[in-house]
């Protein structure tokens, strides 16, 4: 299963460098039936995916760039997207052109369709997977979970936190974990991110009353303004003047209320700043949970996920 990764995964490795030195270790690759990446550097007039593979010239026909292509399921944006990124492919034949020179063609689709079986189809719901996050939309986080097969983690589910666009919290080409949380009949498959990233005790248990720490303003109310402390831990600071969702704040931490799961802030200060993207903080990054609890056991409210 380890070699059905993301795109991008396998382009800096020493066995794919060596796969793409010479002729002749292409030809053992093809094969061999191997997996091996490469840069996209073009995608001509017909929607043929050009790959630069050193030695010599790939190219991956348009029915044979994704999964879903041939029968329209997928649109060609998925092939036009590849260019200037690594890309997948076997190889499944070496050629002369009319100049005699070599040229490859590779298909994308073939390692797609071996993903399918030997590890996507394997998958679970509750399993925890590494993913590449390749685009964001308002409405969720698209990501590669192996071999450009993209699945799709709802605005919703990527924190416990509340965000006003996926860019809040991930930019494209971002390395991260998530959890599957639905597959449906025809296998289309549903990613969580929220439960990888702690419970509100564990959250909680970096912040004492009396501190004055930094947050990010989501939003702001007329009752309250809500400061997020981390993705998965939120407080709400009474009304102030001139304050606005997304600016950075410090926070005087004036209570904290494990069983009513609040925690009472005061803003001492909000301000502008640019805005930086920080790894997140995994409390859970590989295996299975079946379940995740993330209201303390003192809580009279239950906030609960069942996978």
């Amino acid at each position: 299963m380890t070699i059905y990764k993301p795109e991008g995964s396998l382009l800096s490795t020493a066995s794919n460098i060596s796969n793409l030195k010479s002729v002749s270790a292409l030809y053992e690759a093809m094969n061999q039936g191997k997996i091996l990446e490469a840069m996209a550097v073009t995608c001509d007039f017909n929607h043929n995916l050009i790959v630069d593979l050193g030695c010599m010239k790939g190219i991956i026909p348009r029915v044979e760039a994704a999964i879903g292509i041939d029968d329209g399921s997928v649109r060609d944006i998925a092939i036009i997207s590849r260019v200037n990124k690594p890309t997948v492919f076997k190889i499944t034949e070496i050629k002369k052109d009319q100049n005699g020179n070599n040229y490859a063609v590779l298909s994308r689709k073939a390692v797609q369709l071996e993903c399918k079986k030997y590890y996507i189809d394997s998958l679970s719901k509750g399993d925890i997977i590494p993913v590449t996050v390749t685009h964001l939309e308002p409405f969720g986080c698209f990501v590669d979970i192996g071999c450009g097969i993209i699945s799709m983690i709802p605005i919703d589910f990527i924190s416990v936190s509340r965000i006003s666009h996926p860019s809040d919290r991930f930019y494209g080409g971002q390395n991260i974990y998530a959890v599957i949380k639905e597959i449906d009949q025809s296998g289309k498959i549903t990613l969580s991110h929220k439960e990888l990233l702690g419970t509100w005790e564990e959250n909680a248990q970096d912040f004492n009353i009396g501190e004055t720490v930094s947050g990010i303003i989501r939003s702001v109310e007329d009752y309250g303004i809500f400061v997020e402390l981390t993705p998965n831990l939120a407080g709400l600071a009474e009304p102030r003047e001139n304050v606005y969702a997304g600016q950075s704040a410090s926070v005087y931490i004036k209570n904290i209320i494990p069983e009513k799961m609040k925690i009472k802030l005061i803003i001492v200060d909000s301000f502008n700043t640019d805005r930086v993207i920080k790894s997140p903080k995994y409390f859970k990054n590989s295996g299975h949970i079946n379940e995740f609890t993330y209201s303390p056991i003192t809580s009279n409210k239950l906030v609960k996920t069942i996978f």
